[in-house]
């Protein structure tokens, strides 16, 4: 077997290993090996037979023994064919997210129910397994629980993950309660252009927190003489900044006033997840947000993040795109109120059950069928605004809408630096769109989709954008290299398969 191979299995073993939550001690003990063996074979430095490769993959319940698993994850998908049934939208990616930044808080055991099994949630996992957190999947992996150690090992923090995603920032917040000093990894995720963290300095300045940056690392102190002592007003009313506040709120021992703060799906996930813990927050849903702190925090706490609102907009689009009758179960209307009311208007046919609470209780849900429908373009332009308006995340799908629209739409993405530009590979598969500026796409429609084969967008909405037009266009397209479309979405090529699309998953050996 060649040092290649050996290596790239070796990689696959790691990574199915931390993805368990197991260390090398305890995959060892399942093995009746060493650590330092298993760790050779982590390496690549120790040859390893295909009986051992099996008894790995069945320890780590993991398909190790499927070679082409290391290389890349690309989707071949047969389009032109009409979606029917009903489909369930999961759990919000970026409410999970923080939740699992906030089980810092939190001394006891931690349940999340339907976490989402994403690879954002998965680097997040690695972070958290490396610095002595327990994470497992429990409920034949439906539910995640988490036990945080009496101390954290920041010093053993898996840098690789953490730079793998953006979410590692909002571990700024409660890491500033457990330690004096500590230093994190700068953050990744998606190519979205410069996303400065200064108004998160700004905010967390305020609890004592003073932030260096070298290296590729930011170097954290503490100052425990500091507290906020008057309303935090937010330069920005971004959902990660007001979360990351939230955080460091939450066991501040007084009362933190918020003001600017975001009202979106993951914000509030994050304080009713909060009210669960114990602490009181007021305002839940505005733009300021009263937070009644507890230094210390200590329960078993079991909770239920709602479902993903920009999942279900993804799910939505792709009932438009591809003309078909669809229903779409579970819907967070509060949070999609805005984008049905642009769609009416462009004459989308569609239905609404009765509404219903989400688990969580709190977030109101419905079932919604979208119909085959002729659509002609908004008068007004596609632009998001902070919650209730239209949201961010969402503005990439209007695009893909856009093209089947009869018309001309004007789309405005002034959030971030280069996202629209990501919007204009849909005229590889035959659409017409024109880049005003690096904020602003004009999109002709309708469009006649065409098949073809392209890299994926390396932001995830344009990513996901892409997919859809593919599943519209007659013929085979082939979309490599999807791992960000993982960052965000679950098993989203079969569960489109389960309504009627053709999408196959290959890898390169």
């Amino acid at each position: 077997m060649s040092d290649d191979y050996l290596v790239r299995i070796g990689k696959l073993i790691r990574d199915a290993r931390q993805h368990r939550g197991w260390t090398q001690s305890q995959l060892a003990e399942a093995l009746g090996t060493s650590q330092s063996a298993v760790n050779r074979i982590e390496r690549g430095n120790q040859n390893i037979s295909l009986e051992m490769i099996a008894r790995i993959g069945e320890a780590l319940d993991s398909e190790i023994v499927s070679l082409g698993y290391a290389g890349p994850m690309h989707l071949r998908v047969v389009g032109g064919r009409r979606l029917s049934g009903s489909i369930d939208v999961k759990t919000s990616k970026n409410a999970c997210v923080a939740l699992l930044c906030g089980a810092l808080l939190n001394k006891g055991r931690t349940v999340l129910r339907r976490v989402a099994r994403i690879e954002e949630v998965y680097r997040l996992l690695e972070v958290l397994g490396s610095i002595g957190v327990r994470t497992r999947w429990i409920n034949d992996g439906m539910d995640l629980e988490i036990v945080p150690p009496a101390d954290l090992d920041m010093h053993a923090i898996d840098a690789d993950a953490a730079r793998r995603t953006r979410s590692i920032i909002m571990f700024l917040g409660p890491l500033l309660h457990r330690m004096d000093t500590f230093r994190l990894p700068y953050a990744g995720g998606c190519d979205l252009g410069t996303r400065t963290i200064e108004p998160h300095m700004i905010a967390l300045r305020r609890f004592g927190l003073d932030i260096t940056a070298t290296e590729g690392i930011y170097h954290a102190r503490v100052d425990r003489s500091v507290s906020p002592g008057r309303p935090i007003v937010l330069t920005e009313r971004g959902d990660t900044v007001t979360e990351n506040a939230l955080l460091a709120a939450a066991r501040h021992d007084g009362v933190t006033v918020i003001r600017n703060a975001s009202s979106n799906y993951m914000v509030q996930d994050l304080c009713f997840f909060l009210e669960a813990l114990g602490v009181r927050v007021e305002g839940i849903g505005t733009t300021t947000l009263t937070v009644h702190g507890m230094p210390t925090i200590d329960v078993d706490v079991d909770y239920s993040p709602s479902e993903d609102p920009v999942e279900a907009m993804s799910l939505i689009a792709a009932a438009v795109v591809t003309e078909s009758e669809l229903t779409i179960r579970r819907v967070p209307i509060e949070f999609l109120e805005i984008e049905l009311a642009v769609l009416e208007e462009m004459g989308l046919d569609h239905d609404r059950s009765a509404e219903y609470a989400a688990d969580n209780k709190r977030t109101r849900l419905l079932d919604l069928t979208v119909r085959p429908s002729t659509l002609r373009a908004p008068i007004d332009k596609i632009h998001p605004m902070p919650f209730p308006g239209l949201n961010i995340d969402n503005v990439p799908f209007f695009a893909a809408i856009a093209a089947v629209a009869q018309g001309q739409t004007l789309i405005h993405d002034w959030v971030y630096d280069n996202r629209a530009i990501y919007l204009t590979d849909l005229n590889r598969l035959g659409g017409r769109l024109q880049l005003l500026d690096p904020h602003r796409v004009l999109v002709e429609g309708p469009t006649r989709w065409r098949a073809a084969e392209m890299m994926c967008p390396p932001a995830l909405r344009p990513a996901v954008v892409v997919l859809l037009a593919m599943m519209a266009a007659e013929g085979t397209s082939v979309l490599r290299n999807v791992y960000v479309i993982n960052r965000g979405y679950e098993d989203l090529a079969e569960r489109l398969n389960s309504v009627g699309a053709q999408i196959e998953i290959f890898r390169d050996i």
